[in-house]
């Protein structure tokens, strides 16, 4: 088929969107047992891949005669190994050709950017509210992926903003200041009824983000994006960056005043988008490159990824548990673990659980909303 390794895991989360698409009723948990059944048997085989994809993601006889024609369409393509492929829809008059692969998302297929700046008029109820909140990132059904995308920025603004708010409003008493206590009580006798602090100045933590943008992640690379950009919108100190197989950093990107001009920016940046997964050498040249400069005892170090590692696993370890010394908290978000049947069992995750201080879900809007509690210092 002509497809490399370093693009498997994108064409199988793209052909699994296809499926979907198509009328087979394959969720997360069918797509992660079609990536781990694609790198067992390869794609050396074409009708081995499909036998082995036919038997993960169809539940019923009528998905089982319908999975060939699917699999053809989707295979025999011309842009067939990586590139997004969608069912066929009619085309808008006038709109310009946008760029191809992950970065086409960001820009072009979602309008939560286009809603921000119209100052989200869309109304929806109070129960779709709830609903989409609850809702996985990948299996957003597409008339509401705008209105999703307008709420999911509006409340990780509002998180943001209460998290450095409350740390303004915080007073903690340090030392008792003897000079100062004696001189305020001279004047009552020498009595010490009023007791004066050393003031203990509170800092905001460095929040450090690294977002995994391989292709196994395209389902919710979005999502997390818009995260960080909130986060790096009302935080003093954050940190972006980028990883698939090398480390880009994407501070200055998010720094646009409206999330459009970030992503036009980010347009611009070849960061290896949809590529292999390489977590452990990614932080190796995270640590050399940026680490001196972002790593402390207030950093909180935060890791977006499904933990999907083609890397040796001991250098993962090696590298977090490094992370992990030098900094307050580690916190690892896997979309994954939303899924009741996930088990963090896979080579690369297992190797990094134990140098994480908080490993939690990152499948939905409840569940990115969910971390204020960790990044709170009360």
């Amino acid at each position: 088929m002509g497809l490399q390794e370093e693009n498997l895991a994108s064409a199988i989360v793209e052909f699994c969107r296809f499926a979907r698409a198509s009328g087979l009723s394959a969720g997360v948990k069918e797509s992660v047992d079609a990536l781990e059944a694609a790198r067992t048997v390869g794609v050396g085989d074409r009708e081995i891949l499909k036998v082995a994809l036919r038997a993960v993601l169809c539940s019923s006889k009528d998905e089982w005669d319908q999975f060939d024609e699917i699999f053809d369409a989707f295979w025999n393509a011309p842009e067939a190994g990586g590139v997004s492929r969608r069912p066929k829809r009619k085309p808008q008059q006038g709109r310009q050709r946008e760029p191809q692969g992950m970065i086409a998302t960001l820009l072009g297929s979602s309008n939560a950017g286009r809603a921000e700046e119209d100052g989200g008029k869309a109304v929806v109820g109070a129960t779709a509210h709830e609903r989409l909140k609850k809702t996985d990132f990948s299996q957003t059904p597409q008339d509401d992926l705008t209105e999703l995308e307008r709420i999911s920025l509006r409340l990780l603004k509002q998180m943001a903003l209460r998290l450095s708010r409350r740390l303004k409003s915080m007073k903690q008493r340090g030392q008792v200041d003897l000079r100062r206590t004696i001189r305020r009580n001279i004047s009552r006798g020498g009595d010490l009824m009023d007791l004066s602090y050393k003031a203990r100045k509170m800092q905001q933590d460095r929040l450090v983000v690294l977002l995994d943008i391989s292709g196994s992640m395209n389902p919710y690379s979005l999502f997390l994006l818009r995260f960080a950009y909130a986060l790096q919108k009302h935080f003093k100190r954050v940190d972006t960056f980028l990883f698939s197989t090398q480390v880009t950093e994407i501070t200055p990107a998010l720094r646009g005043r409206r999330l459009g001009q970030a992503m036009q920016t980010l347009a611009q940046q070849a960061a290896g988008w949809s590529g292999g997964t390489k977590i452990g050498e990614s932080l190796r040249d995270f640590i050399l490159f940026h680490g001196r400069r972002v790593l402390s005892r207030d950093t909180v170090f935060i890791v977006l990824s499904d933990g999907w590692d083609t890397g040796k696993p001991e250098v993962l370890a090696e590298q977090l548990r490094e992370i992990q010394r030098r900094v307050r908290r580690v916190i690892w978000l896997n979309p994954l673990l939303g899924l009741r049947e996930y088990q963090p069992v896979t080579r690369g995750m297992s190797a990094a659980l134990p140098f994480i201080d908080v490993f939690a879900p990152a499948h939905n809007l409840e569940s990115l909303l969910a971390l204020e509690k960790h990044l709170s210092r009360n």
